[in-house]
């Protein structure tokens, strides 16, 4: 006779995970398995983009003339690891780099035409995966975790 898994159990392995139900940055890890997956099947194989780089397309599409700098803050991530995101969306024709007008060292970031396409087919894509996995939450609920994630991450610079 199989015993049942209690309420706060993990999705998948039904484990119990009562000391870890409260903690956000476990529950986070467990709902990036699924968003990650969506990912992949929406975006990641049909348009060969690895998150980053989508999210780097996306910032740029939304930022024309934003420079390399402000894109590292905003992602918190190393000047270097932003030049390798640019310089592969760069070589697949979807972003261009184009000099300042008076500071000789910065560089504004534009998407191509076709990155534009690419950027809008890909968060579509994406929006409608996240739309069927999440189908357990109502719009109003999605729009609620998305708000307050966003909160959450905004901590980020305090």
């Amino acid at each position: 006779m199989s015993k049942s898994a209690p309420p706060d159990a993990t999705p998948m392995g039904r484990l119990s995970e009562a000391s870890l139900h409260l903690v956000l940055g476990y529950q986070l890890a467990q709902a990036t398995i699924v968003t990650n997956a969506v990912f992949a099947q929406q975006v990641g194989e049909p348009f060969e983009l690895r998150p980053v780089e989508y999210t780097v397309l996306t910032l740029v599409h939304e930022n024309p003339d934003v420079s390399a700098t402000r894109l590292a803050k905003a992602l918190a991530v190393s000047a270097p690891n932003i030049a390798a995101w640019v310089d592969r969306l760069e070589t697949r024709g979807l972003v261009r780099r184009s000099p300042h007008a008076t500071d000789r060292r910065a560089q504004h970031l534009r998407v191509t035409a076709e990155g534009a396409r690419l950027a809008n087919r890909a968060t579509r894509a994406v929006l409608d995966g996240e739309a069927g996995a999440l189908g357990a939450l109502s719009k109003g609920e999605r729009m609620i975790l998305i708000e307050l994630l966003h909160k959450v991450a905004g901590k980020r610079g305090a």
